[in-house]
């Protein structure tokens, strides 16, 4: 890709033209080297339960933010302060398709109450390969002053991420977690880092994780909720059942969100799985739950955690699926916009209403 410069960025975009080919997210061409976000995607999905898809995400979403015109409501022309999506790594969608067949194999032996030992070093040995690919790049970005985001991928995708940000922030940040699933399941299925581990994982590896704060779960093991409660302080849950009936009650979103959001510090990344929202934005997303937040009540309380006064320091969009008419990667396109305004305008680069 021929890069621009930051000025030739804007003035592109504000033209309104139709993308070129091989154009960036939004239809961008920006040199990463002028960004102030830098999105990182990761083409994965080896220990997927159920639909798969997820791992041509980063690129579908890339495709499909080309017809996203570029103002949002919130926040004040994000894209002027520079984003830029790095090119997908090949050689880890090549690994990924490859664990994830082996995947298969330790799932059909578990179905038949037999272990497959090495199948499973197989996926875990990859999924190493993967958390440290994500590290390496982060760490690069963040050296460089920049922020980082991860586009999955399941969700196993951001804990490199999350590792980086744990080995440079100087202060400790809290999580703010929207899906249908609490991913607290210890080595689910015997996968080390499985897509249903990514915060059990984080909140075990990363210290300076304070607190994670869910919100939309509705689908969940006993393992998993009684972790949360074991969590004390460290943990808090608005299942999709509370919040629903809240909102019946006559409570605005406002009054549901603000006591989850006061729970956390100051710094905050925020881990979006695509299927917290309703099925019918993310119809092929890997495992779908009926429930779940409206599209304008995800963006509202994103927009919140900037009202609030907190600092998004990273994020993911995680599990957006494949399809041939691309309605998931549409809305993932826009749900990803949306958290790169917030983050920009939580951290003073662009200003929001």
């Amino acid at each position: 890709m021929s890069y621009r410069t930051l000025e030739e960025e804007i003035k592109v975009l504000e033209l309104g033209l139709p993308p070129q080919e091989g154009d960036g997210f939004i239809g961008g061409r920006l040199d990463p080297e002028e960004a102030s976000l830098v999105l990182i995607p990761v083409p994965w999905e080896a220990t997927v339960s159920f639909g798969e898809g997820t791992a041509n995400a980063p690129d579908a979403i890339r495709d499909s933010s080309h017809q996203l015109d570029v103002e949002t409501y919130h926040y004040i022309k994000p894209y002027t302060a520079g984003i830029a999506m790095l090119e997908t790594d090949k050689s880890l969608h090549k690994l990924s398709n490859k664990a994830r067949k082996k995947a298969l194999k330790v799932i059909d032996a578990l179905e038949n109450g037999e272990t497959n030992k090495k199948a499973l070093k197989y996926v875990n040995e990859a999924s190493n390969v993967l958390n440290s690919s994500v590290y390496e790049k982060s760490i690069e970005q963040i050296n460089k002053g920049k922020f980082v985001a991860v586009v999955g991928g399941d969700h196993s995708s951001p804990l490199g991420l999350i590792k980086a940000l744990n080995d440079t922030q100087t202060e400790s940040f809290g999580i703010l977690h929207v899906d249908a699933h609490h991913d607290l399941r210890e080595a689910y299925e015997g996968f080390t880092y499985s897509h249903a581990s990514i915060f059990y994982n984080a909140l075990n590896e990363c210290e300076k994780v304070s607190n994670l704060v869910q919100f939309g779960i509705r689908d969940y093991s006993s393992e998993e909720a009684n972790r949360m409660k074991d969590y004390g302080q460290r943990g808090a849950c608005l299942y999709d059942t509370q919040m629903q009936a809240q909102l019946a009650s006559g409570k605005s979103l406002e009054e549901v969100f603000t006591p989850y959001i006061n729970q956390l510090p100051q710094n905050v990344y925020l881990s979006i799985d695509i299927d917290g929202l309703e099925p019918l934005n993310c119809p092929n997303t890997g495992t779908p739950v009926p429930g779940g937040l409206r599209y304008g009540e995800l963006e509202h309380l994103i927009f919140m955690v900037v009202k609030a006064g907190k600092n998004i320091i990273g994020f993911d969009l995680c599990e957006v699926g494949d399809s041939a008419d691309g309605w998931d990667a549409n809305v993932g396109s826009r749900v990803l916009y949306q958290l790169c305004g917030a983050l920009l305008a939580s951290q003073g680069k662009i200003e929001y209403k």
